[in-house]
């Protein structure tokens, strides 16, 4: 009796991901530094805790399109591996995707249900903006340590994503006047910037070990 088996090209491999398209790839990038700019715009219009009713759903909502940039920025990172392969790796990204949604519900909630604003269920939402914040500057650190991504593309997160350690002292030390200024002006250095040098230059972001 014969017995036929499979070349060794036929084994099964692990599936990966198709390669990400450049077009796809500037398309996430500038949703990046898009909503970059909507919340940096409103933050120098209104502070990050504004005091009128205006001011307080212009900000919610201009924190909300930074969220939906940061979603696309996790894509892109999902798509090109780059924080590394391991199973961890892939989980980080996951878990911030999760602490993004509950901090975008909390945006939504916060800017039409007005009524709810010192509710407790709210006060837990909004525990998950620093929360989804501190997330992404461990995966900043994560990407320039996996090296995958390179030139400015592998350390410029780790600018971006450093919003939260430098906003929040800031406001500690200095006052929201002073804070307000500066966490606005690190979205167009970070976020806003990083989007812009991955839309002109995607070919960083296929780099790989």
């Amino acid at each position: 009796m014969t017995v036929h088996t499979r070349p060794a090209t036929e084994t099964a491999a692990p599936a990966t991901s198709a390669p990400i398209a450049d077009t796809t790839v500037r398309r996430l990038a500038l949703g990046l530094s898009t909503g970059a700019l909507v919340w940096s715009a409103a933050s120098f219009l209104y502070g990050f805790t504004p005091a009128t009713e205006a001011g307080i759903k212009i900000t919610d909502l201009g924190g909300l399109a930074f969220q939906i940039g940061a979603l696309s920025l996790l894509a892109i990172m999902a798509r090109t591996g780059a924080t590394g392969t391991s199973r961890v790796a892939r989980v980080m990204l996951r878990v911030e995707r999760v602490l993004l949604a509950l901090a975008m519900t909390w945006s939504v909630c916060h800017a039409f249900l007005p009524s709810a604003r010192d509710s407790v269920w709210l006060g837990v939402l909004d525990v998950f903006w620093p929360l989804s914040m501190l997330g992404m500057f461990v995966i900043g650190i994560k990407v320039a340590v996996a090296g995958r991504w390179r030139g400015a593309a592998r350390f410029w997160p780790l600018v971006a994503e450093s919003w939260v350690v430098v906003t929040i002292p800031t406001m500690a030390i200095f006052g929201t006047s002073v804070s307000d200024v500066v966490g606005a002006a690190h979205l167009l250095v970070g976020y806003a910037t990083l989007g812009l040098i991955i839309a002109f230059r995607p070919e960083l972001v296929r780099g790989g070990k």
